[in-house]
């Protein structure tokens, strides 16, 4: 079992609940709470489950500012049926709960607030705590996870904030103070709408020490106005990381909403349905090959075939 070493954080506790059971093929989905004593946090967590028992993958998702474990269903659901155990982990301060009750009128400037350094401290340190609380289940006997999981096959995902999130402990270096957050045990990250860092000297100096695969996704309208992230800001992530495994889509006329459920107001157009059929055709490959270590997935993803989910004015490139 691989650990982080010299973990400050304690675990106490759990609760657990099945929240779905649909049809027989259908992922299971439970809901638990990881409760961090040193800083008196509890984490919520929404898991799918493959039918088939068998030890499976791990992919943790990171939500978006705002966002819960509730959100990006149809990510969890078809990760799950392709054999992989998703969990999504909810972010206390940069969570629903900074918009829910506030009147319309103030939750911009309540999601603003909670778009800080302190809320970006304390996401990348709820990643290390989850990945605890899995190893700890999955070694358990009697627990409903024991044996579920192969926690030698970690990915990272996010969106947003989530996909800032999963930069840092994937591999990202932060300039300003030095610091580094990457844990060892994820093996391949995919970010949704990225995000390159503002300052700090070179941005190739902030990702040079990335070494496991990362997939970004964005769109040539994917822009956030808390955050003031551009498409440009978007887009300077991929070449400024090192060759070898690295994967860039960009979705034409895809907003910031296509990786989420639901449109967002302000969209300025309707959704294109074929947005979600390429992101998680391309996603499921990017998994298949790095974490099932499929040979054939990963010859797709550095070909053209990989552009048969794609429409003619999408971008698919890799080095």
């Amino acid at each position: 079992m691989r650990t982080l070493p010299t973990l400050m954080l304690a675990l106490i506790g759990l609760t657990s609940a099945i929240v779905g059971q649909a049809a027989s093929d259908a992922p299971l989905t439970l809901e638990r709470v990881v409760i961090d004593i040193e800083r008196t946090r509890s984490l919520p967590l929404r898991i799918y489950l493959p039918r088939d028992r068998n030890p499976a993958p791990v992919i943790l998702f990171s939500h978006g500012l705002g966002g819960s474990r509730d959100g990006n269903a149809y990510l969890g659901t078809h990760w799950a049926a392709s054999g992989y155990v998703v969990v999504f982990l909810q972010h206390p301060g940069s969570d629903a709960a900074v918009w829910q009750g506030v009147p319309p009128a103030d939750r911009r400037a309540a999601l603003k607030g909670a778009a800080d350094i302190e809320n970006f401290i304390a996401r990348v340190r709820d990643v290390p705590v989850v990945l605890d609380a899995l190893e700890r289940w999955n070694s358990e006997s009697g627990d409903e996870l024991a044996g579920r999981m192969n926690l030698q096959r970690i990915g990272m995902s996010g969106h947003s904030f989530g996909a800032i999130t999963t930069q840092a402990v994937a591999g990202q270096q932060f300039l300003r103070g030095g610091h580094n957050f990457t844990d060892p045990r994820i093996d391949a990250a995919l970010m949704m709408s990225p995000s390159a860092p503002r300052r700090g000297g070179r941005i190739e100096s902030a990702f040079e020490n990335v070494r496991i695969p990362w997939l970004l996704m964005t769109g040539t309208r994917d822009t956030a106005v808390i955050g003031d992230a551009t498409v440009d800001s978007r887009l300077a992530v991929f070449p400024a990381l090192p060759a070898g495994r690295k994967f860039e889509l960009v979705l034409d006329r895809a907003e910031h909403s296509a990786f989420s459920d639901r449109a967002l107001p302000g969209d300025r157009e309707p959704r294109n349905p074929n947005h979600h059929r390429a992101i998680l055709a391309l996603s499921t490959a990017f998994w298949d090959a790095w974490l099932k270590d499929d040979v054939a997935a990963q010859r797709r993803l550095q070909s053209e075939a990989a552009r048969s989910a794609l429409e003619a004015a999408d971008r698919w490139q890799w080095k």
